[in-house]
């Protein structure tokens, strides 16, 4: 069952989180071999989403990170998103480990 965590993406900038994978029992998860994808879109019914490059930052440490460019935010529109991020062992089992809500909050600079 994948963690509920809220995240606050300023427009036009770069963002980038760390998350902590663990098992059920609240272990490291060890990510060797894992791959990770992480979309946000407007709604979950949304046919259009914009993908987070995700990696595996740190295997020993059950580490992933989800990031965007400034380019990508910039072109979000302010306002509510949903994000989900999975990762997919080198046996094909995919798991979500990370869900929640973006709120993407309007910038000035251009």
């Amino acid at each position: 069952m994948a963690i509920i965590s809220n995240l606050t993406i300023d427009q036009g900038s770069t963002f980038s989180a760390i998350i902590d994978v663990t098992d059920t029992e609240d272990n490291i998860l060890v990510l060797t071999g894992y791959t990770v994808a992480a979309q946000i879109r407007k709604t979950y019914a949304s046919s259009t989403a914009v993908n987070f490059t995700g990696s595996v930052s740190n295997a020993t440490l059950g580490e992933i990170t989800i990031s965007l460019t400034p380019t990508q935010t910039n072109a979000l529109v302010a306002g509510r998103y949903v994000y989900d991020a999975e990762i997919t062992s080198a046996g094909g089992t995919v798991t979500r480990v990370i869900e929640g809500q973006v709120e993407v909050t309007p910038g000035v600079t251009q």
